[in-house]
């Protein structure tokens, strides 16, 4: 019977910091940053998929986000993707969700308040 010892939380760390090490180097990870792409009207329609004449009219409103200089627009690529996603509407599910834990919260605060 051979005896098996139990490695240590150490020797454990050691390894998987050894095994990450190899795997970074045979893949040569690295992180790369593509800066922000700015660009004019084009880029908006592009990304949104709206006609110009309706990015216009959202600029002019302030519906989008967009910076000027002199009398040319111009858009970025990650605020305009981030306005994007930040306008999701949620599921049926989501919302139910949301209401589910508003109740919860509300029924919790009511029992701290007469408490």
């Amino acid at each position: 019977m051979q005896n098996f010892q139990i490695p240590t939380l150490e020797e454990i760390r050691a390894a998987v910091r050894d095994e990450m090490q190899t795997f970074a180097a045979t893949f040569q990870l690295q992180r790369t940053t593509e800066p922000d792409e700015i660009g004019g009207i084009d880029l908006a329609i592009k990304i949104t998929g709206k006609a110009k004449p309706t990015i216009y009219s959202m600029c002019a409103h302030r519906l989008i986000p967009h910076s000027k200089r002199g009398k040319q627009l111009y858009f970025s690529r990650g605020e305009l993707t981030k306005w994007l996603r930040d306008g999701k509407r949620k599921t049926k599910s989501e919302i139910a969700l949301d209401a589910e834990t508003f109740s919860q919260n509300t029924n919790n605060q009511k029992i701290v308040a007469t408490s």
